[in-house]
């Protein structure tokens, strides 16, 4: 048996701390600068920023962090420089950007910007959770006044940038539909990409991300580099209704003038900044934040377009920088001045270029992806500002993605063209290696030495080879832990800690799949629930058999023909078949309540709030081949 504190986290080891050491003398000077700009206009704030939901637990709560102190020096288990941006990204509350512009900081992952027009206010980007969107929307009219919301814009279809939506607009308000909903084109489609087609295993990798599962503490979570972390509230959608569709396209939202900037396959694949003219104010959405962004980010997303990122910056400057005197964004701190924002965006603008151009050089010589991640590196210019440095993507795994938008996930080596699945490859890298004894044996040698990377490498395939080696398993964390805390980036080092915090404590097998949050779902279209289905349905077991049904929804008009052939399911607008097994009438909620499990077409039926003439047991067998995700599958072990 395992002693219990084997599983408990392990301090710094010498060779993390010499890290440190090193790492301190190629930091950026420390003139005060960052706090002063996160200080800047501030008005008020609550208590830790607390946000509860309607059973009375914290979605949100900033006293967990309380551990890191502004000025402090770094615990020896944090890297110098991420402590750092975890004591700006502290700094919480409700400021004033200028006039008539506002902010709710560090409430949630993001931050929630109020525009005041003449009558109401305008919401930029309503956070994650309905809890902490609604928390700081009384926390500005506290302090300014009931106004009411007249529009909401989302900059961009990322969760964190429209999930709060229902914590500024009630059910009255949406039903009402005066609402200015406003978002780049593209918008619902990507975010239905992002967050319901691939959204189980993108939310599962989330945890590891954010470090959702950590507990907080120098040992565990201190930062996410974008923002603290993220908030654990109702995620909601609520449908725009006005489509920005170009560059130049201006609106007049309650007096305000707005000038929109399209920047798709940027930071999102839909995304827009925009200017107000009256303020004299940029918005750079999340194009432009404190530190390095992400061109992949490690939770799963489509590789972003550095070259596209560059031009949308360099545009913004061109159109928008000689009238900007302040430059806010949907994330950090907002800076002042029109040179001071200028050199920001040029420095900004210039380091996805570089990551872009210096990959493709390397390739071109051919360097595979991870010999140019170790070869990269930023020139003086850009290496010596706070703003450039990997709090969230890292050079490292930028330049990767660089390489894969454009060469994709193979390097060419004939090796790598067809691997052995992880679970093979494994056990017979053990079996070469000497057996389990062996390899635990080399590898804490090389653990001594400080040598974690390669700990890691080797002693994954031990893992793989048999989960149940608890000494492979501790080896492996304590390999991880060291990894995680030498990290400067905030989603690396709670990937590493994540991992460890999972393989000293495997979570138990479920006999039944354990689904991640539907809430996203039954606030979708009817068409993007249909479009949800086809990545569930099961092709090996829904094999030759075909299936027609004509759905018509009693509360939205639509009509939709779902039908399955060849393994494949489709839907298409207002299309009949007269041939089809069934025709069923429902509501929108209805389809979710099914598609859900919760509810099956019976129930339904039973209920008067659906109805079917033909086959109806063909629609429960349809059902019956959509997989039910596990939202807990198995990340750092088989």
């Amino acid at each position: 048996m395992n002693k219990p504190q084997a599983n408990a986290p392990k301090e710094a080891s010498e060779a993390t701390c010499r890290a440190h050491g090193y790492l301190h003398g190629q930091l950026p000077k420390e003139t005060g600068e960052d706090f002063e700009l996160a200080r800047r206009g501030f008005i008020a704030t609550i208590p830790d920023a607390k946000s509860l939901n309607e059973a009375g637990f914290p979605v949100w709560d900033m006293s967990a962090f309380s551990f890191i102190e502004e000025g402090s020096p770094a615990p020896a288990t944090v890297n110098p420089s991420l402590w750092r941006q975890a004591q700006l990204n502290s700094i919480h509350g409700l400021f004033k950007v200028s006039e008539s512009i506002y902010q709710v900081r560090n409430f949630d992952l993001s931050n929630l910007t109020f525009i005041e027009g003449k009558t109401g206010i305008i919401v930029i980007d309503p956070l994650i959770s309905s809890e902490t969107a609604r928390t700081s929307l009384a926390l500005y009219r506290e302090h300014r006044g009931q106004r009411p919301v007249v529009a909401v814009i989302y900059t961009h279809s990322h969760v964190d940038h429209y999930g709060g939506v229902k914590g500024v607009l009630s059910d009255e308000d949406i039903a009402r539909g005066d609402i200015r909903i406003i978002a780049p084109e593209g918008f619902l489609e990507e975010a239905v990409s992002e967050n319901v087609l691939a959204g189980n295993a993108m939310g599962r990798r989330a945890t590891y991300m954010y470090g959702a599962l950590l507990p907080r503490g120098p040992k565990g979570h201190v930062d996410a580099g974008l923002g603290k972390t993220v908030s654990l509230g109702q995620v909601s959608l609520v449908p725009p209704n006005e489509i920005i569709t170009h560059t130049g396209e201006t609106l007049n939202v309650d007096g305000v003038e707005i000038v929109f900037q399209l920047t798709p396959d940027s930071e999102a694949p839909a995304e827009m900044n925009f200017f107000f003219p009256q303020m004299k104010a940029l918005c750079m959405a999340e194009n432009c934040s404190c530190h390095m962004h992400n061109l992949y980010t490690p939770r799963g997303a489509q590789v972003r377009d550095a070259k596209s990122w560059s031009h949308y910056i360099d545009e913004a400057i061109d159109i928008f920088g000689g009238k900007t005197e302040v430059l806010f964004a949907s994330h950090h701190w907002p800076r002042w001045g029109r040179d001071v924002a200028i050199a920001f965006l040029e420095k900004q603008r210039d380091m996805y270029k570089y990551v872009h151009d210096q990959t493709l050089r390397l390739a071109n010589h051919g360097l595979t992806p991870i010999e140019i991640a170790e070869e990269i590196a930023l020139p003086p210019t850009l290496a010596s500002e706070w703003y450039t440095r990997g709090y969230y993507g890292t050079l490292n795994h930028n330049a990767k993605a660089v390489y894969q938008r454009y060469l994709g996930w193979f390097d060419g080596n004939p090796a790598h063209l067809h691997p052995l699945p992880p679970v093979d490859a494994a056990k017979r890298y053990v079996e070469f290696m000497g057996g389990p004894a062996a390899v635990l044996r080399k590898a804490r040698e090389c653990f001594d030495k400080g040598e974690y990377r390669w700990v890691a490498e080797v002693v994954n395939h031990l893992v793989f080879s048999d989960p149940a080696n608890a000494d492979a398993r501790h080896l492996q964390a304590d390999a991880l832990e060291q990894l995680g805390y030498q990290a400067e980036s905030g989603p690396w080092r709670a990937f590493y800690l994540t991992a460890a915090m999972e393989l000293r404590n495997p979570r138990p097998a479920s006999p039944t799949p354990r689904p991640g949050a539907a809430g996203q779902v039954r606030t979708l279209p009817v068409e993007r629930i249909l479009d949800s289905l086809s990545v569930r349905l099961n092709g090996p077991k829904a094999g030759a058999r075909h299936f027609a049904f004509n759905l018509g929804f009693t509360d939205t008009g639509e009509t939709f023909l779902l039908s399955v052939e060849n393994g494949v399911l489709h839907h298409r607008r207002d299309r009949i078949d007269p041939k089809a097994d069934a025709s069923i009438k429902l509501t929108r909620m209805g389809l979710a309540d099914i598609v859900l499990r919760e509810k099956t077409l019976a129930d339904l039926v039973a209920a008067n709030t659906a109805s079917v003439e033909g086959n109806g047991k063909a629609f429960d067998d349809l059902v019956e081949l959509l997989d039910v995700f596990d939202f807990w599958f198995e990340i750092v072990m088989p």
